[in-house]
């Protein structure tokens, strides 16, 4: 695998805030934690405020925790480095250190930049008092550059886990990943704004005027559906339209059809006899307690 792969190359996302379409309170405290400081350095100062050191977005697989940090990187106007932590991992001595030295170092000559992490759960697994292998060593660079304030000037970390409660705690202390946001389940209302924008407002795919995103929102079989879970049955809805059309206009018929196609009522519910929720009901438990302990 490529080093300039493995470390994450140096962009500049195309995601903004219209193309998450929920999650306003996460976006707001994004705003206040990476947005204000770059915007606003000054106010900042005179009021003694510090941006906090990195943040960790924490919750289930499929509800825009990348999505939000690009966002934030674009409307911020940094530069972003994406790196998903198993992929920093090597088996040759002292490679997965120089890795994550490398990251850092590029953050550095790319700022302003924001480094995120996705899985950091794989780079970061809690460590016993027993251990000194590969993961220790590696935790304990991740936490000397974390450590580097001074030189890491308006470097910003951002990470994202599914499980946050096997994270080594040290990576949560002050300094380090020190605001961790739960990044949830979308709620019907939030349900019903992500449909929107995964449509464009009934645009694409195009939608009879039989369909209803609020009814479909406030589905109860849309209950425990994530974000990409929605993007799912919007894709079988519309591949229930398109077989259909090519089954009635088949090359055995001598006919084309050449109109538009329409995703209609009947298609979202042949979708939700094959899209499931991707989140277990023991998923979803797990997932409610998590939301509690970090509330607390």
């Amino acid at each position: 695998q490529p080093s300039a792969k493995r470390e994450g190359f140096v962009t500049v996302p195309d995601v903004t805030w219209a193309d998450i379409g929920a999650l306003e309170e996460v976006r707001e405290e994004l705003t206040m934690a990476i947005l204000a400081p770059v915007r606003n350095p000054e106010q900042f100062k005179a009021l003694g405020l510090l941006a906090p050191a990195g943040v960790l977005l924490a919750g289930p697989p499929g509800c825009g925790k990348t999505l939000l940090a690009k966002a934030v990187a674009n409307e911020s106007g940094l530069n972003f480095i994406s790196v998903k932590g198993p992929e920093l991992l090597n088996m040759y001595v002292g490679e997965s250190e120089r890795a994550v030295r490398q990251v850092f170092q590029r953050a550095r000559n790319s700022a302003p930049c924001v480094i995120f992490f996705d899985e950091v759960d794989a780079l970061c697994p809690r460590r016993s008092d027993r251990e000194s292998g590969a993961s220790v060593r590696v935790v304990n660079q991740l936490l000397t550059e974390m450590d580097g304030l001074e030189s890491r000037c308006q470097v910003f970390i951002m990470a994202a886990t599914n499980r946050p409660d096997i994270i080594d705690p040290a990576i949560l202390r002050p300094g380090r990943l020190d605001k961790t946001l739960y990044v949830g389940l979308p709620p019907p209302s939030d349900r019903l704004a992500i449909l929107k924008t995964i449509t464009k407002d009934g645009t694409v795919p195009p939608l009879d005027i039989d369909v209803h995103l609020e009814e479909i929102a406030y589905n109860p079989c849309c209950d425990c559906f994530t974000g990409a879970d929605l993007s799912a049955l919007v894709r079988e809805a519309s591949v229930c339209a398109l077989k259909q059309q090519m089954t009635m206009f088949s090359p055995a018929n001598k006919n084309v059809y050449t109109g538009e196609i329409r995703v209609g009522k009947k298609h979202f519910e042949e979708a939700f006899k094959k899209v499931k929720s991707s989140i277990t009901p023991k998923d979803q438990i797990m997932y409610g307690e998590m939301r509690q302990s970090l509330n607390r």
